[in-house]
């Protein structure tokens, strides 16, 4: 069975890890995990224009941090389970490109955390209803 698991690195997050762990954590499961970063688009607005430069550093600083996180996350399963444990880091809404990547994948399942927001949580965009609507596979939303 091929289980994505999607992070940010929270508790929440890593409850789901957790959850997985507990869940699917056997030999023939292959498990990946990502964590998704928005670039940012300059905005040329004189006299507070910001420089490309500006823009690239922040991308890329948002671009590492999401690699520690896929990477601790990686080291948590690899404590708790001897399954096989990829990770890969994606730019763009973070719902939509965690859709794309687990059809990409052929994952037979998402796992991802909730944060509990409720009504008003998804009112103004959880990823993790995001995922739950518009994935092609199983979603399992673990909550803390």
């Amino acid at each position: 069975m091929k289980i994505l698991i999607a992070t940010d690195g929270s508790s929440y997050s890593n409850e789901a890890i957790d959850e997985s762990c507990r869940m699917f954590g056997h030999e023939n499961n292959e498990f990946l995990v990502v964590s998704a970063f928005e670039g940012d688009v300059p905005v040329m607005a004189e006299p507070f224009a910001i420089s490309a430069e500006y823009y690239q550093r922040l991308e890329d600083t948002l671009e590492e941090q999401c690699n520690t996180i896929v990477g601790d996350a990686k080291k948590r399963i690899e404590e708790k389970a001897p399954v096989s444990v990829s990770t890969a880091v994606l730019r763009g809404f973070a719902d939509k490109m965690i859709v794309e990547k687990a059809a990409e994948w052929g994952a037979d399942l998402i796992v991802v955390g909730s944060h509990g927001r409720g009504f008003w949580g998804r009112l103004l965009g959880s990823v993790s209803d995001g995922v739950v609507h518009h994935a092609s596979c199983n979603v399992m939303v673990v909550r803390k």
